[in-house]
């Protein structure tokens, strides 16, 4: 009897020592997380945040001090901000992102209609230019937004101005 007893005291522990290595493999794998940005590379994540983007719920979204902005009642993009929106349209395709939402936005200055036309405009000219940059217009989805999300107070000229923008934002599956 002692011998089968051995055996099954043998068996017993390597099927108590695989499973206890099983259960330490799932618990390493369930601490993994994905990296930050969804299936981004390391390089795209390295150029968003050179570029000044940052992740939110709604993707990568260019920061508050590198918006687009625009004047009252202006739809056109020309100089310098041209230059700067298609160096980010380079930098951003060049590492093989291919996806965008341009979110046009304005203050509350007129009526709700007209502002709404004014937003999608605005992000339209975001988009032609982002198209110019390299980036497949088809993959740009375009959305005005018109004065719906205020980022500053309308009730001061300063605050008008920061709500009158476009937001690029890189969208991560």
């Amino acid at each position: 009897m002692p011998a089968s007893r051995s055996l099954t005291d043998h068996r017993f522990r390597w099927q108590s020592l695989l499973a206890a290595v099983m259960l330490a493999c799932l618990a390493l794998a369930g601490c993994q997380t994905a990296p930050p940005g969804g299936r981004l590379s390391p390089a795209q994540l390295a150029v968003l945040q050179q570029e000044g983007f940052a992740l939110t719920g709604e993707g990568w979204v260019l920061g508050l001090t590198d918006k687009v902005l625009f004047g009252f009642n202006e739809d056109l993009i020309e100089g310098e901000r041209a230059a700067n929106v298609q160096r980010i349209g380079r930098a951003l395709s060049g590492v093989g992102i291919e996806r965008l939402r341009v979110d046009g936005h304005t203050d509350d200055a007129g009526p709700a209609e007209y502002n709404q036309s004014l937003s999608v405009r605005r992000a339209e000219a975001v988009a032609a230019l982002l198209a110019d940059a390299g980036f497949a217009r088809h993959n740009i989805e375009v959305r005005g937004l018109g004065k719906a999300r205020p980022v500053a107070d309308n009730r001061t000229a300063a605050g008008r101005a920061e709500n009158r923008r476009v937001a690029i934002i890189v969208l991560v599956e």
